[in-house]
């Protein structure tokens, strides 16, 4: 699927690389809070984050917001698992019966962290997913 950015999400994405040196694919600008989620190329991830994370903070820095990240994959399912980091995502299902939705499986005691504060992280890649797999959601099991 093609993503089109914004002038907006382009510069930000330059400004990124420019203090990592890693690709990144696609980013969500969110104004509340001030944050933006980066899709950083596969096998890239530990480039942007950078030793101890000193790249990925640089890049916090530069922006004046909160930088998450997410690792760009292959394959759907790859891809889901990723997008609800750091919660550990057993296995993921992609249903093509209608509405193309995918069911993640996450242990109970990584739930929060898959969903969020307020939601933030589903919504996170419940919008990543539509964009770059054309799925219409992604649900918890």
């Amino acid at each position: 699927m093609r993503v089109t950015l914004s002038d907006r999400d382009r510069r930000f994405i330059a400004r990124f690389e420019d203090e990592t040196g890693a690709t990144a694919r696609d980013c969500l600008i969110y104004d509340e809070p001030d944050r933006v989620v980066f899709l950083v190329a596969a096998g890239e991830m530990a480039q942007a984050v950078g030793p101890g994370g000193r790249n990925v903070r640089r890049a916090e820095e530069t922006l004046g917001r909160t930088v998450e990240l997410v690792e760009n994959a292959d394959t759907p399912e790859a891809f889901v698992a990723n997008a609800l980091s750091p919660a550990a995502v057993t296995h993921v299902t992609i249903s093509e019966q209608g509405d193309r939705i995918a069911y993640a499986e996450v242990p109970d005691a990584d739930r929060g962290a898959a969903i969020g504060r307020n939601g933030r992280n589903i919504e996170t890649a419940r919008q990543l997913a539509r964009r770059h797999y054309e799925l219409d959601d992604v649900q918890l099991t």
